[in-house]
C-alpha cells in the first residue's frame, strides 16, 4: 500500500474513531459535574493542551471556528480548572467512553497502538499545535487506552493539515464548514451564507493537499505496516 493510500484509507477512521466521545452526553455530564456548561468543557478540554494562552491562539489552532465563539467558550471555562487539568479530564473521558463503547477483543489493540505511535512520533510538529500537546500527554497502560491516544493525537494531526491545506487553496473556513457541515455551522459559529462559485472544487483540492501531507506523516510506516494499520483502524470503527 502506497503513503496516499494509507492517507486516504485511513481519513475516516482517523478522524472517526476518537470523535465518538466527544460527540458522548456522559463526556459533557462529567464536564458539567466539573463546573463546566456545555462547549466550554470541549474547548477548554480538546485545546487545554495548549496551555493559558489567549483565545486567538486557540483559534489559531482550531482553524474553522468562529474566533468569536471560542473566546467565549474559552473565557467561560478560565475560572472552572487550569487548562491543563481540563485537558486531563477531557483525556479520562476518553478512556471512559472506551470502556462503556469499545470492545477489548475487537482486534489487537497494542498493535494498532504500536503503528499508530511510529507515525505520531516521527511526524514533524510544523502546524500542528493540538497534535503536539496530545501526542505530549501521558499515554495510558492499557493497550486500548494506548490505542485511542495515538490515534486521537493522528486526528489532530490530520486536521491540522486538513486546516492547512483549506487556507492553502483559499477557501475561508467558514464556507468549508457549510459545505461539508452544513448542520455544524451554527454551532461552530457561522451564520447561514450562500456558498461562493467553485467551493466544491476548492474544497476537493484541499482534500488531496490534505492526502498529501498526511501522506508524508505516514512515510514512517514500512508498505507492510501501512496495510496493517489500515486494516486495524478499519477494524476499531467498525467493531
Amino acid at each position: 500500500m502506497t503513503d496516499p493510500t494509507v492517507a486516504e484509507t485511513t481519513a475516516t477512521a482517523v478522524g472517526g474513531l476518537t470523535a465518538g466521545f466527544m460527540l458522548d452526553g456522559q463526556t459533557y455530564k462529567a464536564g458539567a459535574e466539573a463546573g463546566f456548561t456545555g462547549l466550554d468543557f470541549y474547548v477548554a478540554g480538546r485545546c487545554g493542551v495548549l496551555g493559558d494562552v489567549d483565545a486567538d491562539i486557540v483559534s489559531a489552532a482550531l482553524v474553522f471556528w468562529n474566533p468569536d465563539t471560542i473566546r467565549t467558550q474559552w473565557e467561560a471555562s478560565a475560572d472552572v480548572m487550569s487548562r491543563a487539568d481540563a485537558a486531563t479530564l477531557f483525556a479520562a473521558c476518553l478512556g471512559t467512553w472506551a470502556e462503556r463503547n469499545i470492545r477489548p477483543d475487537a482486534l489487537d489493540w497494542s498493535r494498532l497502538a504500536a503503528l499508530a505511535a511510529k507515525v505520531a512520533e516521527t511526524a514533524t510538529i510544523g502546524g500542528a499545535p493540538l497534535f503536539a500537546g496530545w501526542r505530549a500527554m501521558p499515554v495510558p497502560s492499557d493497550p486500548v487506552g494506548a490505542a485511542l491516544h495515538h490515534m486521537n493525537s493522528l486526528r489532530e494531526l490530520r486536521m491540522a493539515r486538513h486546516g492547512g491545506a483549506v487556507l492553502a487553496v483559499g477557501l475561508d473556513p467558514a464556507d468549508a464548514v457549510r459545505h461539508n457541515s452544513p448542520g455544524m455551522a451554527a454551532l461552530y459559529g457561522w451564520p447561514e451564507a450562500e456558498l461562493p462559485e467553485g467551493t466544491a472544487e476548492r474544497w476537493a483540492e484541499a482534500e488531496m493537499l490534505t492526502n498529501r501531507a498526511t501522506a508524508a506523516d505516514y512515510a514512517a510506516l514500512s508498505a507492510a505496516e501501512a496495510t496493517e494499520f489500515a486494516e486495524l483502524a478499519a477494524a476499531a470503527v467498525s467493531g
